[in-house]
């Protein structure tokens, strides 16, 4: 069902007028106010925070309410997308892996860690169909993010940017580990430059310099959160992202003023940990995780040793690997998938890691007026930071490539729609 909404000119729209963006956000359908409820429950976490509130299963209901208001929003079409298929055929072999498992009960206790990323992203593909349904959800997002890397950057701050063994930890759920949380500043800082790049003409100077404080506190927290393998996706962020103009003198002198103030804010225990990269015990460990890993590949190619069966696997097949007390995943993305689906699996994920860098690639050269600079050449920086990163610690289940996917084809889909003339807009004029 389609409310009848009051026009909100672009000026006012992106110019992140409070009062504009409501009054659209009002108009909308009942499943689009879910799809956000859903991103807000998710990333900000607040029955997490106040744990009086936490008496219902929110994020399960949300969704729910998405699916349902799905039927009564009459600017809902199917999506396309060769995206869509490969996630589909995924799932398909994490059945089959589970089926032939080593350890099958072990699969089938975690086929949600899958299966609901895959609901979820057809949800938003589907219901996140215009560009300004787009904006508002992707401010969301950042917005979300940004409540995170400000408060925990403050927090290292209060501290004396000092170094401790736990890094800096957000609320609990999926950022509460400082590996973690330092992959979602990945991801989030190079979207939000790019978010304030294309608003920038439309707000004021002081809000301006508020909102540069987005990619500004992402990087602070990953410095922060004493998470090696985020620091070293920084450091190849960085450099992707201004490897056409490197030997441009402002841009050179740009970078190497931002690779000493990286390294003059680390603390000293951190640089040290660097410095005994591979020869500490968790260092080792995963060494370990990934030498026996390849192992499990390459004598179980097709399917691998079954969905979620690594740590069961290892404990049973290399006990003398195991020096820190138990088995844990893998610590890395591509081996955590090899050995949970094999090689089939492997190039499944390849397959959708290339579909999303060429579709941001194609969006990126489409114009500052365009809502595709929100993920465009930015959003494959995230792309990288993820992918980097992901080769120290184990989050191919968690929201950071699921999420992305879906807004890269979220964001094809309302720049198609707009292209078109219009014409899920023109629904509601005449609603």
């Amino acid at each position: 069902m389609l409310r009848k909404r009051q026009e909100v000119t672009d000026e006012e729209f992106y110019g992140l007028k409070i009062g504009a963006l409501w009054r659209y956000f009002k108009g909308e359908s009942f499943a689009f106010w879910m799809v956000c409820a859903y991103l807000f429950f998710e990333y900000v976490r607040p029955q997490s925070i106040y744990p009086a509130i936490d008496f219902l299963p929110w994020t399960q209901l949300v969704v729910l309410g998405a699916i349902l208001g799905s039927f009564t929003d009459k600017t809902i079409k199917w999506v396309s997308s060769p995206i869509n298929k490969l996630l589909i055929l995924l799932l398909l072999v994490i059945f089959a892996s589970s089926y032939f498992a080593y350890f099958p009960k072990v699969s089938y206790d975690n086929l949600d860690k899958y299966y609901l990323w895959v609901v979820i992203y057809f949800i938003i593909i589907n219901i996140v169909n215009t560009k300004k349904r787009f904006f508002i959800f992707i401010s969301i997002f950042l917005f979300a993010s940004f409540k995170l890397s400000l408060s925990l950057s403050i927090t290292w701050a209060q501290r004396g940017f000092a170094f401790t063994d736990w890094g800096l930890m957000g609320p609990p759920g999926f950022f509460q580990n400082s590996g973690e949380l330092a992959i979602q500043m990945l991801v989030y800082w190079p979207i939000s430059w790019a978010f304030i790049y294309f608003v920038r003409p439309y707000i004021s100077r002081r809000l301006y310099y508020v909102l540069m404080l987005m990619p500004i506190t992402a990087i602070m927290v990953i410095l922060g959160a004493s998470s090696r393998g985020a620091q070293l996706a920084l450091v190849c962020q960085l450099l992707v992202m201004n490897y056409k103009h490197v030997f441009k003198p402002k841009i050179l002198v740009s970078m190497a003023v931002s690779f000493f103030l990286i390294w003059a804010f680390l603390p000293e225990e951190q640089k040290e940990r660097f410095e005994t990269m591979g020869d500490d015990g968790t260092s080792m460990q995963r060494i370990l995780y990934w030498k026996n890993g390849i192992k499990m590949i390459e004598e179980n190619p097709v399917l691998g040793v079954g969905y979620f069966n690594f740590a069961s696997y290892f404990e049973r097949y290399y006990p003398e690997d195991v020096i820190l007390g138990k088995a844990e995943l893998p610590h890395n993305i591509f081996i955590q998938v090899g050995t949970d689906v094999g090689v089939l699996g492997l190039l499944i994920f390849f397959g959708l890691m290339f579909l999303s860098f060429r579709a941001c690639r194609a969006l990126s050269g489409k114009g500052r007026s365009s809502n595709c600079l929100f993920i465009g050449s930015c959003a494959n920086l995230s792309l990288l930071g993820f992918l980097v990163s992901g080769q120290f610690v184990t989050v191919t289940y968690y929201p950071f490539i699921w999420i992305h996917l879906a807004l890269v084809v979220a964001l094809v889909n309302s720049e198609k729609n707009a292209n078109a003339g219009n014409v899920i807009e023109k629904q509601y004029a005449r609603s």
